[in-house]
């Protein structure tokens, strides 16, 4: 590995704690002094027209990460919920997760689940919320609402047993540097809508107005890569865009290339050399 390219903070371990303080003061200075204006009004009346919904598994049930991790997850996806439910974007506003949601702490009644940091998978406080982000962010994709930020996971937890959307469509969320924002361009309004049910974490993005286009996520150049004692998987990431009526295509957009190291077994045969 070229050290180079290492983090200080991984390669001197002191320096992590102050490099988050650091980090998040100067995104709580950008906060102030950037001039937009973020959503923070939720309301329970949903908005007229339906954009795209989804549903995604709360417990998986393979790889490494213990079980109770993933149901301290589903305790923190109930806390964070509350924030996000209903949430409104109106034209011209921004979403943040991290400024919505704030900072996840046990006072609040957040508690440990796995999060990825530091090159590896454990526990800690909050950990889990990114499923929410993720959520935010496929719904998102689906719509004209512009992704202006978003960190994508250097880590790839789990195999594609009960995945329904392509490989790296995620969002990682590390309050408050780490951040999910999006911004509303349009004319309409939009709402974001969850529930948990007893399996599903369900999200739902709805509109003031009938949309004119409709947009599918697919992906290309999906491969694992073995590099050194590693496997790492990649992909690239496209959206379709057609007219609601009629189905004609207007073009594809390219969303981000992916790149994440494995934390499951991988049959052997489906790994390419580096």
């Amino acid at each position: 590995m070229n050290r180079s390219r290492v983090p200080l903070s991984v390669r001197y371990p002191a320096l992590y704690r102050p490099s988050v303080v650091c980090r998040r003061l100067a995104r709580c200075i950008r906060w102030l002094v950037e001039g937009r204006t973020y959503a923070r009004t939720c309301t329970t009346d949903p908005l007229p027209f339906r954009v795209k919904k989804h549903a995604s598994r709360l417990i998986r049930p393979h790889g490494d990460c213990p079980r109770w991790l993933q149901e301290n997850k589903v305790t923190n996806l109930a806390t964070a919920l509350p924030f996000l439910d209903g949430l409104i974007v109106r034209p011209g506003e921004y979403f943040s997760f991290c400024h919505v949601v704030g900072r996840p702490t046990r006072a609040r009644g957040f508690v440990d689940g796995m999060e990825l940091a530091q090159g590896r998978a454990r526990p800690g406080v909050g950990g889990g919320i990114c499923q929410l982000a993720n959520m935010i962010h496929w719904l998102a994709l689906h719509s004209p609402l512009v992704v202006v930020e978003r960190s994508t996971h250097s880590m790839d937890p789990f195999p594609d047993r009960e995945r329904s959307i392509p490989f790296g469509t995620g969002a990682s969320i590390f309050y408050n540097y780490i951040d999910l924002v999006i911004h509303n361009p349009t004319r309409s309004t939009f709402q974001f809508r969850f529930q948990l049910s007893t399996r599903d974490l369900i999200g739902e993005l709805r509109s003031s107005k009938r949309l004119k286009y409709s947009y599918s996520v697919f992906e290309r150049e999906h491969r694992f890569v073995r590099q050194g004692g590693d496997v790492f998987r990649e992909n690239s990431l496209w959206r379709r865009i057609r007219l609601r009526q009629g189905g004609a295509l207007i073009g594809e957009e390219f969303i981000k290339r992916n790149r994440a190291r494995v934390l499951y077994e991988v049959e052997p045969q489906i790994v390419e050399a580096a």
